[in-house]
């Protein structure tokens, strides 16, 4: 027994004296992938690609019969073509070594230098991880804004408007919010915090459908004429699939799987229920009955709300937020929009454009570094120097985006015809754009 010790300690020193053994080498290694970590940011990732299909479905059934296939086609095109120009020069603009606080640099053109070891940006998955996981973000906002203009919009102004507008207004606010250097973000910027997409998604896609709405104009026969959304079912459907995708958009935004996925996983859903049940509620008392399209708004306007927020706030504030989500954004939706009589088709400013605004605001209200030590306190705990930093971020976003829009939109409308004619938007997008018709059978 005592030789056997004996040979172990010598064995011990012996392995002790290997090069990379020592206490200082494996202090410099640096990042380690972590296994877990890259797992959960694979299947998030995989979750958000998801909620495209489910937006299609969603804005899908709430359209005309006769355009259904236009809505699924818009949707599944940025899913093709933002990944393209995301892999290409996207990500790099938006992650890549800053110019002036800006936009990034094109040294990761082409994902050049982009590999399996981590990055700053999460450093125990491998940076091409993270890539993946921000690239189904870039995706579905312009998707988002499809839905103010359903319905009346040229497939190929669609296309050249979508790329157009991710190089120009998606890539540059990505970098200043959450690229390393950009002036809004808390990485040597203003302090502005969003933590899965409040500002740099609902907001921008939300101000750019409002631009959307104001250059092409209403469609015809609005609101007298419309008939309502053609399958419900099929809608719901859709914000199921949203609802369940958000889980990756929100807790997958913790780049790691750890408590902050799982705060981010909760507060995420219980913001989409308080606010379905709040627009239900609000539907019962204005309309006399409990509406499913209400329900399933409002509890996207929830979840969108909470997007900024779902790594800073804690239940008590996801409530509060999903609240207010529901209150606004019905009353956008059902008055300010009956009131100015404009025609956001599928209410893509007054859900996710007013939800974000709200939401981005609110996390400098509910804010709370008992949640994420490395995160902030809002003016409900004692910080109101965050709740201002909120405000000025959401101006300027708001600002940048509908008139960047609004530029974007005249110029597409000079190199390739915004709107379908007449004829073509009575007859239906589904034939006249894709030569195809969504149901054989009519009833």
């Amino acid at each position: 027994m005592m030789q056997r010790k004996w040979m172990l300690i010598v064995l011990f020193l012996m392995a002790a004296a290997l090069p990379g053994w020592t206490a200082d080498d494996l202090s410099a290694q640096g990042p380690v992938i972590d296994s877990g970590d890259t797992t959960w940011i694979m299947v998030s990732a995989a979750l958000v690609m998801l909620m495209t299909p489910g937006l299609a479905f969603f804005y899908g059934g709430l359209v005309r019969r006769k355009n259904i296939l236009s809505i699924l086609m818009q949707c599944f095109m940025v899913l093709c073509l933002i990944s393209i120009q995301w892999v290409f020069f996207g990500y790099s603009l938006s992650f890549g070594p800053d110019i002036c606080g800006f936009i990034g640099n094109l040294d990761w053109m082409s994902l050049k230098g982009v590999g399996a070891a981590p990055s700053s940006y999460a450093p125990t998955v491998p940076h091409q991880a993270f890539v993946i996981f921000q690239m189904m973000f870039a995706v579905i906002t312009p998707g988002l804004i499809a839905g103010a203009f359903a319905e009346r919009m040229r497939f190929s102004a669609f296309c050249l408007f979508s790329v157009l507008w991710a190089t120009l207004i998606y890539d540059p606010v990505a970098h200043w919010v959450w690229g390393a250097g950009g002036f809004l973000g808390t990485q040597g910027g203003l302090g502005a915090v969003d933590f899965a997409g409040g500002i740099v998604v609902h907001v921008n896609a939300g101000m750019a459908a409002l631009a959307a709405v104001l250059v092409l104009g209403k469609r015809q026969g609005f609101p007298e004429s419309l008939s309502p959304p053609h399958n419900l079912p099929l809608a719901v459907l859709g914000a199921g699939l949203l609802w369940f995708g958000w889980y990756g958009f929100n807790a997958g935004s913790a780049l790691a799987a750890n408590g902050l996925a799982v705060n981010a996983f909760l507060v995420t859903h219980v913001s989409g229920a308080v606010a379905g049940l709040t627009w239900c509620v609000l539907d019962w008392i204005r309309f006399g009955k409990p509406t499913t399209l209400g329900m399933i708004t409002g509890a996207v306007a929830g979840l969108a709300a909470v997007t900024p927020g779902a790594g800073f706030v804690d239940i008590n504030g996801a409530s509060w937020i999903g609240f207010g989500s529901g209150i606004v954004c019905w009353l956008a939706v059902t008055a300010f929009k009956a009131r100015y009589k404009y025609d956001d088709s599928l209410d893509a400013f007054g859900v996710h454009g007013i939800g974000g605004i709200w939401g981005s605001i609110a996390v400098g209200l509910w804010a709370t570094k008992t949640v994420n030590p490395n995160g902030v306190d809002g003016l409900f705990y004692g910080n109101a120097h965050q709740f201002l930093v909120q405000v000025e971020a959401v101006a300027i976003t708001m600002v940048f985006s509908f008139v960047g829009s609004l530029i974007l939109f005249k110029l597409v409308d000079l190199i390739t015809k915004l709107r379908v004619s007449e004829h073509e938007e009575r007859v239906g997008l589904d034939l006249t754009q894709h030569r195809e018709a969504g149901y054989t059978i009519i009833d």
